[in-house]
């Protein structure tokens, strides 16, 4: 009905003809008006193509103007006539490049996401330029440049022809986007449909078998918690895999050379249930989790993506998985008294296998200036003041290590660090201007104390060697299709020659500034096990960060910002046991750095040899041997459900649900109902 209340009205412009004119606009109003009424979704669809009411009311309202000039000095206005007619052809090949966009957008959104895998098969092309795919209303923007200097340049000259050719320059450019798009819709220009996408990613399991595998779903900021744990994954027995469930993540996940899918739709996800596949590790618990849950050929185990005494380490969720892994006895012992369900028989120790990269400790610093990193956590969901020490301490405690000459600071605050809290964010701000501060006072007090040019040639050679390994170069107008095409199946070596290169980079990042300096570390590189390898001392808060830490037996301390006296805080985190406390003013800065320079008195050696072996578990056998065998362990068990399963299904025995006879004294029919 609308579409034929336009084309009347325009019809009955060009006549003219008033009762034409007269029945289609109010044949259009009443229509726009039952849209907005009963068929909201029409209307949506409508403003998606850039057809909105407003569009259409402008569109009405020309038409009714034209019409009105028709009938009015038809003998005078037929030359701007023309020019109306071209503005309204100029409009039509607009929406249609929109209509067309967005049916081009739908055909290159498969149901299947991959990285590091060969996805020809799926006739893959690169993405059109993105001012014809996305940006629409630049594209309008652009393309009614010639048009509008047209109808300028008449009203000043007082002559059509410049307004003429500026309109049809417009409607040119136009319908060439408009054919451009088209020719994507062409049958060998367009991807395969979804269910034959699907269908691929089928066999593609049926060829790869994957057995083990890590799922991962999460936020933009999230990441770091699935990568952490690939280069494990990547070392276990068997073919792994990486399961996400959001198209954004295909990106954030960080440089490997395990096949990565991403399932959007949980009926897609479900059709892991056939394929070889035998577990998953868990980084994380999210709303989606429970989805995989639901595939019973699958084990699954929760790893965490670190530990730490905070009750988040002992989440209720835990319970939902077949297995949770744990670190070591103390986070047996944490579950046990949290009581959230976790069955100790549940609990499987493997140890942290991502920290055989970290040094262990090699005595009191040899070098000028003693290495301290500050690596506060982030504030948490809960609002407890103690999860972070950033807004109550966190200035203090680098005000005291910027006042000791001999200390160089590494400052690495967490990456969600204000996204709950502003006042965390001001004050992390606020942390990073003292540093930078203190960094210029320094830089005055050693003019020329400075390594050479070529330090920093070295480092930016590095870099662009590790980003050549570790990054894809795409377009600008790069859609998700277009970096599935590039980003196929690794070359052979890569993951080996990736390891050289971090190596590489960190080596000359620590040698391209000089020792004085102190840094803010943030991004992805260098890592904070990198940080660890070159600090002496660590000061954090209650986090995964000192369980981690602990695997060097270096010194570290701990802000205690929770309000407790430091007893109550020892008693309440055992972590801390092994630690100094600070208090929210830092006054224990200057013994804390005695105690690291002259380790005759570091009360805390035996403390932290103990710590580490109840947090982390025993170093024989070694984390990844511990961590492979809970894999292979957890794999069998598969094998042996699925094993079961088959039985079942061949002796014809019904499901336990199916097999359940009425109570007794039930009413007629209370069998069907589930009584």
């Amino acid at each position: 009905m609308l579409a034929l209340s336009f084309a009347g009205l325009a019809v009955g412009a060009f006549l003219p003809s008033v009762p034409l004119l007269v029945v289609c606009t109010a044949g259009a109003l009443a229509t726009d008006i039952t849209l907005h009424r009963w068929q909201r979704s029409v209307a949506v669809a409508l403003g998606k193509l850039h057809a909105t009411v407003t569009v259409r009311q402008v569109v009405r309202d020309m038409l009714l103007v034209t019409g009105l000039l028709r009938i009015e000095e038809q003998r005078y206005e037929t030359r701007y006539l023309v020019l109306v007619c071209g503005l309204l052809l100029f409009y039509g090949l607009h929406f249609t490049c929109q209509a067309l966009a967005t049916v081009v957008r739908r055909t290159r959104t498969l149901p299947v996401l991959t990285r590091n895998i060969d996805a020809s098969p799926l006739r893959l092309s690169p993405a059109p330029p993105a001012l014809l795919l996305r940006r629409s209303g630049q594209r309008l923007l652009l393309f009614g440049v010639p048009s509008a200097a047209g109808l300028t340049a008449t009203a000043v000259a007082g002559a059509a022809r410049w307004a003429v050719g500026g309109i049809a320059v417009s409607a040119a450019l136009m319908a060439v986007a408009a054919g451009v798009l088209l020719v994507r819709l062409l049958p060998r220009r367009r991807p395969v449909t979804g269910e034959q996408a699907l269908e691929w990613f089928e066999s593609w399991l049926a060829e790869y078998r994957p057995t083990v595998g890590m799922y991962f779903s999460g936020g933009t900021s999230s990441a770091y918690q699935a990568n952490m744990w690939l280069e494990p994954l990547s070392r276990l027995e068997g073919r792994p895999i990486i399961v996400l469930r959001e198209r954004f993540m295909v990106g954030k996940i960080a440089s490997t050379d395990i096949p990565i899918v991403c399932l959007p739709k949980v009926a897609d996800l479900m059709r892991l249930e056939h394929s070889t596949l035998k577990m998953l590790i868990h980084p994380s618990n999210s709303g989606k989790t429970s989805q995989v849950l639901r595939i019973p050929t699958i084990k699954h185990a929760f790893v965490n993506h670190g530990e730490s005494d905070k009750l988040s380490s002992c989440n209720p969720y835990a319970k939902a998985y077949d297995e949770v892994w744990v670190a070591g006895p103390a986070a047996r012992e944490r579950y046990a008294l949290a009581a959230v369900g976790v069955d100790d028989r549940d609990i499987v120790e493997i140890g942290r296998p991502q920290l055989d990269v970290i040094k262990p400790y090699a005595g009191a610093p040899t070098g000028p200036y003693t290495t301290v990193l500050y690596a506060p956590t982030w504030e948490g969901w809960d609002g407890n003041p103690g999860n972070t020490s950033v807004i109550e301490a966190g200035e203090n405690i680098v005000r005291a290590l910027l006042a000791d000459p001999g200390v160089r600071l590494l400052y690495k605050p967490h990456p969600l660090t204000g996204s709950v809290d502003p006042r965390a964010g001001a004050a992390n701000k606020r942390i990073q201007e003292m540093i930078r501060a203190a960094n210029a006072v320094r830089a005055a007090e050693h003019a020329g104390e400075r390594p050479a040019p070529s330090a920093a040639a070295e480092l930016a050679r590095r870099t662009a060697e590790l980003d050549r390994l570790t990054t894809s170069a795409f377009r600008a107008s790069a859609d998700d299709a277009e970096r599935m095409l590039l980003q196929t199946a690794p070359e052979p070596g890569r993951a080996a020659a990736v390891t050289a290169a971090t190596a590489a980079w960190e080596a000359a990042y620590w040698a391209s500034f000089p020792a004085w300096e102190h840094r803010i570390v943030v991004g992805a590189r260098p890592s904070v096990y990198a940080c660890f390898n070159v600090a002496d001392l660590l000061i954090s808060d209650v986090s995964s960060v000192i369980s981690d830490y602990l695997a060097s037996e270096k010194p570290y301390a701990v802000a205690n910002t929770s309000g407790l006296s430091e007893q109550d805080f020892r008693d309440t985190f055992p972590t801390v046991r092994a630690g100094a406390v600070l208090t929210p003013d830092a006054s224990g800065i200057p013994a804390l750095l005695e105690s690291v320079r002259h380790p005759e008195k570091d009360l805390y050696a035996e403390a932290r040899a103990e710590l580490k072996l109840h947090l982390l578990g025993p170093s024989d056998p070694p984390s990844v041997v511990r961590f492979n065998e809970a894999a292979r362990a957890l794999c069998a068990a598969a094998d042996e459900h699925r094993a079961g399963m088959a039985v079942r299904n061949l002796s014809g025995i019904p499901r336990q649900r199916d097999a359940v006879a009425p109570l007794e004294g039930s009413a007629p029919g209370a069998e069907s109902r589930g009584v």
